[in-house]
């Protein structure tokens, strides 16, 4: 591979950015990288009627987030209007593009006939037939007009696509494409081609909704006299019932990920996974493992399904790599945004729930939404738990165990464990009955880390607390 890659993201701002955008950035950034290139964004913000305020800045923030940094950019269509209108006169000039005024009633007309005889919807070229006076005296009377591509007659196009290998279609089903629109801007079709040669573009990797365009696209290269760039079309993004993914079915945009609290990390390794894959059993990659193993020829054809269940899988394993101080940093983040936001916890202390919590928790804010009793005594009991644990002599065996607590100074880990052993042997009962009660007395809950790991965490006074609140409350 030459060292003079170069590739690009072309997003429309539109909206947010879709998690299928995020991947096509992706491997755009990951070929780039691994092939020493440059990564290229640009803004096709060509199609006024659908253009968001504000759009831009929002995916480039979202790139920004996922660590997808560009090279050069961001470039804007909108402002490179002159540059496309040269290009089509050039086309009109050698007859391979021509001007046609049919108005959008006259065209829709066409269409309804069309679909009545069951013939391929394609503009019928009644422009085409206009002479050169005809098409003055019309531009004269400011009738407005778009501008077409000629399409040429019974031509195989044929092209080979890194993902999909050959690909050809005939050019009698390809309509004479729009060019340039009646308000002066260009449309897709001619802008891409145009901008891919002027910013040197060497590989398209975009979504495979494209791969329909390419013949036109072809043409215009030819029309040009430029070399086309290698193509790699990318599977469509399913849901799990083999739909394409939409937002009718669960969340698409990459900030719905963010603010739900996935890592960057974990969505830019699910994400490099919907259609790619090292030919090996691993699943679990870093930023710098993808770009080390990232290839074209590693994309497959059919639809990735979108797993909400390996992405959460993904997510636990990246937060279990994250350090103490980074995931404490993170739990701080998610504290200020809770209702805890005005309460001071010792550095220290909330340490020591993580480290109980590690293995419990595949987003930090579970640590808040599962462990609530870290930083506030119970107000309810779970139901089932009290009917199951709380007869009616757990009262006076708690009563027995909180007065063995009080008695310990500065208890370990391990002192709680031998006062609640020593509590249950004076009354002549299994351990189990007292830690089941314990547990719902000072969490509210049935499930969590190891009792005592809650109980040291606590401390002596507060455990003691809740306990006696408990034994007043739990009826």
């Amino acid at each position: 591979m030459h060292d003079s890659v170069h590739v690009r993201f072309a997003p429309s701002p539109t909206g947010y950015l879709h998690v299928g955008g995020l991947r096509t950035a992706l491997y755009n950034y990951l070929f780039a990288r691994k092939h020493n290139g440059k990564f290229v964004l640009r803004i096709e913000d060509t199609d006024r009627a659908r253009y968001v305020e504000g759009a831009t800045e929002k995916l480039i923030e979202a790139l920004h987030w996922a660590g997808i940094d560009y090279d050069e950019g961001p470039y804007f269509q909108s402002q490179r209007l002159e540059i496309y209108k040269q290009h089509v006169e050039k086309l009109l000039h050698e007859g391979k593009a021509y001007r046609c005024f049919c108005t959008s009633e006259r065209l829709e007309q066409m269409r309804n006939e069309m679909e009545t005889k069951k013939v391929d919807v394609k503009y019928d070229r009644t422009c085409l037939k206009l002479s050169e006076k005809e098409i003055q005296e019309t531009i004269d009377k400011k009738i407005p007009h778009v501008v077409r591509m000629k399409i040429p007659e019974n031509r195989t196009i044929k092209f080979h696509d890194i993902v999909r290998g050959d690909v050809e279609f005939q050019s009698k089903i390809i309509d004479d494409q729009v060019l340039l629109k009646s308000d002066g801007f260009p449309t897709y079709h001619l802008a891409v081609v145009v901008d891919d040669y002027l910013m040197n573009i060497t590989h398209v990797i975009r979504g495979e909704e494209w791969l329909s365009s390419v013949p036109k696209h072809l043409l215009l290269y030819e029309y040009f006299g430029w070399q086309v760039p290698q193509m790699a079309h990318l599977p469509l993004l399913l849901n799990p019932d083999k739909s394409k993914l939409s937002k009718r079915q669960g969340d698409v945009a990459v900030e719905d990920y963010r603010d739900k609290g996935y890592l960057k990390e974990a969505l830019v390794n699910f994400v490099a996974l919907l259609g790619w894959n090292p030919g090996t059993e691993q699943e679990y990659f870093s930023l710098q493992e993808l770009i080390e193993q990232f290839s074209l020829e590693r994309v497959h054809k059919s639809g990735a399904v979108f797993n909400v269940d390996k992405l959460n899988s993904l997510n636990f394993q990246h937060l279990r790599k994250k350090t103490d101080e980074e995931v404490l940093h993170m739990l701080k983040e998610e504290l200020l945004k809770s209702k805890f936001a005005d309460k001071n916890f010792s550095e220290e202390y909330l340490l020591q729930v993580l480290t109980a919590m590690r293995e419990r928790m595949t987003f930090v804010k579970d640590v808040i939404e599962n462990a609530s009793y870290f930083f506030e005594s119970p107000t309810q009991y779970e139901e089932n738990s009290v009917k199951k644990n709380w007869k009616e002599e757990t009262p006076s065996q708690m009563k027995l165990l909180t007065e063995e607590f009080s008695k310990l100074v500065h208890p370990k880990k391990e002192d709680y464990e031998t006062a609640l052993h020593k509590t249950a042997q004076q009354l002549q009962i299994g351990n189990g009955k007292l830690i089941h009660g314990t547990r719902l007395a000072i969490s509210g809950v049935s499930a969590g880390p190891g009792l005592y790991d809650i109980l040291f965490i606590l401390g002596r006074d507060e455990s003691v607390n809740r306990m006696r609140m408990a034994i007043e409350t739990i009826r």
